[in-house]
C-alpha cells in the first residue's frame, strides 16, 4: 500500500520484482545442499538464518536504523524461506511409506498453508494496529526459531547418500536440477503448469491492490480483505481435499487449480463488482490448494530422489522469476489495456495453458496410477512395507511381470538365483527335496534366500495354478534391503524363518 500510494502500480510491481528476484538466485543453490546433506538439517538451518534476518531487521526498526539494510534482511529471509520449501518438499516423501500417505501429507501441508495464508495477514494486520512493524518482524523471528527446534525432533531412516563432490561442483550440480525438468517431462509439465499459476500470483499481487484502493475503492482495508478471501477459499479447498482427493487425479486436478487462478481475474475485469470480486479471489483460493497437492506429490514420484531437491529448488527459483515477471509487466498491461481490459487478457494465459497441457495430465495421471497397483503388490511384502516412497517407487519402476502356466516351474532348486519374486495372481508350490514345504499365494515373495546370501536356490517354486508374478533384479532387490536397515532386517528374518523350517543343507 506505501508503494502504491508513492507510485501507483508501476511502483507496487517493482517493489514486489525487487524483494523476490534475489531469492530466485540464490534458492536452486541453496538447494543443492539438500541433496548434499541429511534435508532435516538443511532445513533447520534455513530456518535460523531466516529468525536471524528477521530478528536483526526487527531490532534495527526499533532502533530507528537504516531501512536499506532492513530490506537487505528481508530479502536475506526470503531467500532462507526459498530455500525452505524445495528441501521440504524433498525431504516429505521419505518420511511416507505409501503413496496415498504422501497424497495425505501434502494435503495436511496445503491445509497448514492455507491456513497461513489466512491467519498470516490477519495477524500482521492486528500487530500493525496495536504495535509496530518491528514487533511483526519480532514476531516471524520467532516463529522461525519454533520451527528449527521442532525440527529438531524429527526422527526417520534416512536414504544412503554418496559422498559429496567438492564445492566447486555446486554450480554444475546446481544446472541438473534444471536439466532434469526436460529430462523428466512429465514433472517439467507440472512444473511448468505451476509457473503458468505463478506468473498469474504475480499478475494478482498488483491487481490486488489496483482492485482494492481503484477499481472497487475499498480503501487500504480492502486489500488485507481481499487476500484473507483468497486464503479462505484455499483453507475451504485444502479441507475439502483431504476428505474426497484419492491421490489418482492429481495432474488433473493441478491442471483445474491452475485455470481457476486466471479465469476469476478475468471475470473479475467482466464484472467489477465488489461481492463478486470477493467470491473470485475465494475461487482463486481454491486453484492454489489443488495446484499444491499436485505440485508437491507428484514431481516427488517422478524425479529420482537423489535430484529432488535440487529440482524443487529449480522450481523455487523460476517460481520467484515467474512471480516477478507477472508483477513487473501487469503495469504495462493496465497502461496499454486499462484495469478491466488487463485484468481479462492476463486471466486467460492460466486456463489455456491447462486445456493445451489437459491430454498430457491424463496419461500422467494413469501412469502413476498403474505403479501405484504395483506398489500396493510390493507393500505386501514385509520387507518392503519398511521403505519410503522413493525407494518403493524406485523398484516399482524396475518391475518385470512374467506369467506362468500350471505345473510351470519358477525357480529350481540347487540353480542359481539371480531375481526376487512376488506373487499378484494365483498360487505356487514351494517344494524341497521333492516334498511339499509351503504354498504361496498373491502378496508372498520368494527368492530372497539365494539373493541374500549368494547361495543356489534351496527350494523349487512351482505354479499350482496360472500365475503371474513380478520379479525384481538381483541389484535392485539388495539395494532395496540394504540401504534401509529395518528392511534389511525383515528380509533377513523371512529368511532365516524359512530355513528353520527346510534347509537343503542339513
Amino acid at each position: 500500500m506505501v508503494a502504491f500510494r508513492d507510485g501507483g502500480a508501476a511502483a507496487v510491481g517493482l517493489v514486489a520484482f525487487a524483494r523476490i528476484a534475489p531469492a530466485a538466485l540464490i534458492a536452486p543453490v541453496g538447494a543443492t545442499f539438500a541433496d548434499r546433506f541429511a534435508r532435516d538439517r538443511v532445513l533447520i538451518w534455513s530456518s535460523l538464518v531466516r529468525s536471524g534476518a528477521t530478528g536483526l531487521a526487527a531490532a534495527l526498526l526499533a532502533a530507528g536504523g537504516p531501512k536499506v539494510a532492513v530490506y537487505a534482511l528481508a530479502v536475506i529471509a526470503t531467500a532462507a524461506f526459498r530455500l525452505f520449501r524445495p528441501a521440504h518438499s524433498a525431504l516429505l516423501p521419505g518420511l511416507c511409506n505409501t503413496p496415498i500417505e504422501l497424497s495425505n501429507a501434502n494435503i495436511v501441508r496445503g491445509v497448514l498453508d492455507s491456513l497461513s495464508t489466512l491467519v498470516g495477514p490477519l495477524a500482521a494486520a492486528v500487530l500493525l494496529a496495536v504495535s509496530s512493524p518491528a514487533v511483526v518482524f519480532a514476531t516471524s523471528a520467532a516463529l522461525s526459531l519454533a520451527a528449527a527446534t521442532l525440527l529438531l525432533g524429527l526422527s526417520y531412516e534416512r536414504p544412503p547418500r554418496k559422498r559429496p563432490e567438492r564445492l566447486r561442483r555446486i554450480a554444475y550440480e546446481t544446472v541438473e536440477g534444471f536439466a532434469a525438468l526436460t529430462r523428466y517431462r512429465a514433472a517439467g509439465l507440472l512444473i511448468g503448469l505451476a509457473l503458468v499459476q505463478a506468473l498469474t500470483q504475480g499478475f494478482l499481487t498488483v491487481f490486488v491492490v489496483v482492485l482494492a484502493l481503484d477499481l472497487l475503492d475499498l480503501g487500504d482495508s480492502g486489500v488485507g480483505l481481499l487476500t484473507a478471501a483468497l486464503g479462505a477459499g484455499a483453507v475451504a479447498s485444502s479441507l475439502t481435499a483431504s476428505m474426497f482427493v484419492s491421490g489418482r487425479r492429481l495432474a488433473v486436478l493441478e491442471g483445474l487449480g491452475v485455470a481457476l487462478w486466471g479465469l476469476p481475474l478475468t471475470l473479475s475485469g467482466a464484472i467489477p463488482e465488489e461481492p463478486v470480486v470477493f467470491g473470485l479471489m475465494f475461487v482463486i483460493g481454491v486453484g492454489n490448494a489443488l495446484v499444491d497437492i499436485g505440485l508437491h506429490t507428484l514431481p516427488a514420484r517422478l524425479v529420482p530422489d537423489e535430484l529432488l531437491a535440487r529440482v524443487f529448488g529449480a522450481k523455487a527459483s523460476l517460481t520467484a522469476l515467474a512471480i516477478a515477471l507477472g508483477a513487473f509487466v501487469t503495469p504495462f498491461a493496465i497502461h496499454a489495456l486499462g484495469i478491466r481490459g488487463a485484468l481479462v487478457a492476463l486471466g486467460l494465459i492460466g486456463p489455456t495453458a491447462a486445456v493445451l497441457a489437459w491430454s498430457r495430465l491424463r496419461r500422467i495421471d494413469a501412469a502413476i496410477a498403474h505403479r501405484d497397483d504395483e506398489i500396493a503388490v510390493l507393500d505386501a511384502v514385509p520387507m518392503f512395507e519398511p521403505l519410503p516412497i522413493p525407494a518403493i517407487d524406485e523398484l516399482a519402476l524396475h518391475l518385470d511381470r512374467v506369467e506362468f502356466a500350471a505345473g510351470e516351474d519358477v525357480v529350481v532348486q540347487g540353480e542359481h538365483g539371480d531375481r526376487f519374486y512376488v506373487i499378484d495372481h494365483g498360487l505356487a508350490d514351494v517344494i524341497g527335496d521333492g516334498r511339499l514345504i509351503d504354498t504361496l499365494e498373491k502378496g508372498d515373495g520368494f527368492g530372497e534366500i539365494a539373493l541374500l546370501n549368494d547361495t543356489p536356490r534351496t527350494a523349487t517354486v512351482r505354479a499350482r495354478t496360472p500365475l503371474r508374478v513380478y520379479t525384481l533384479d538381483r541389484r535392485r532387490f539388495l539395494s532395496a534391503v540394504t540401504d534401509y536397515e529395518s528392511s534389511g532386517r525383515e528380509a533377513h528374518a523371512l529368511a532365516l524363518d524359512r530355513l528353520s523350517v527346510f534347509n537343503p543343507a542339513h
